[in-house]
């Protein structure tokens, strides 16, 4: 049954072609999401949007500030990711706001980010409960980082007054 066997082997290359066109979207249109390490795991993410290697590299933080809960605490400024399809991709500078939150609309990468946000946080706060915000999607979205306030025994003294200091213990001081 010759004519049996080229149907069997026409339905299976269909279905393995139909498999693949199954892809995700960001696979299809080429785009490559993998961690990218900054100083410990799970905190960055590379996401290769362009043809030419180019992309985001995308800091992943955390909100640890009640320790009962951690968050994502969002980044939106990424840097600019080089050589992303190559054997060492590395960053440098920074890619545009628009470039991450048009990634953010892509599900593949809030799913990579979500994954390695969890065991950022898993590794960080180990005892604190894991809680998804989702990331920011425009400018309007976007809360600035609060940073504690500078105290005065966080500033600097004055080099002068210092100077004359150092001199006044050494016994240098004429005055």
């Amino acid at each position: 049954m010759p004519g049996r066997s080229w149907c069997q082997t026409a339905w299976s290359l269909g279905l393995c072609l139909s498999l693949l066109a199954c892809g995700s979207k960001d696979q299809q249109e080429g785009w490559t999401i993998y961690p990218l390490q900054r100083n410990e795991p799970h905190d960055g993410l590379a996401v290769v949007n362009q043809p030419d290697g180019f992309g985001l590299h995308i800091f992943l933080e955390t909100d640890t500030r009640d320790p009962s809960i951690c968050r994502p605490r969002w980044l939106p400024d990424p840097a600019r990711l080089f050589n992303g399809r190559g054997s060492a991709a590395f960053s440098s500078g920074l890619a545009t706001r628009q470039e991450f939150f048009e990634a953010m609309t892509r599900d593949a990468v809030v799913s990579s980010l979500q994954q390695e946000l969890e065991a950022l946080c898993k590794q960080r706060a180990p005892d604190a409960r894991w809680q998804w915000v989702d990331p920011p999607r425009s400018e309007v979205e976007v809360t600035p980082v609060q940073l504690p306030a500078l105290e005065e025994e966080d500033l600097l003294t004055d080099p002068y007054e210092e100077l004359q200091r150092q001199k006044a213990l050494l016994g240098d001081d004429p005055n």
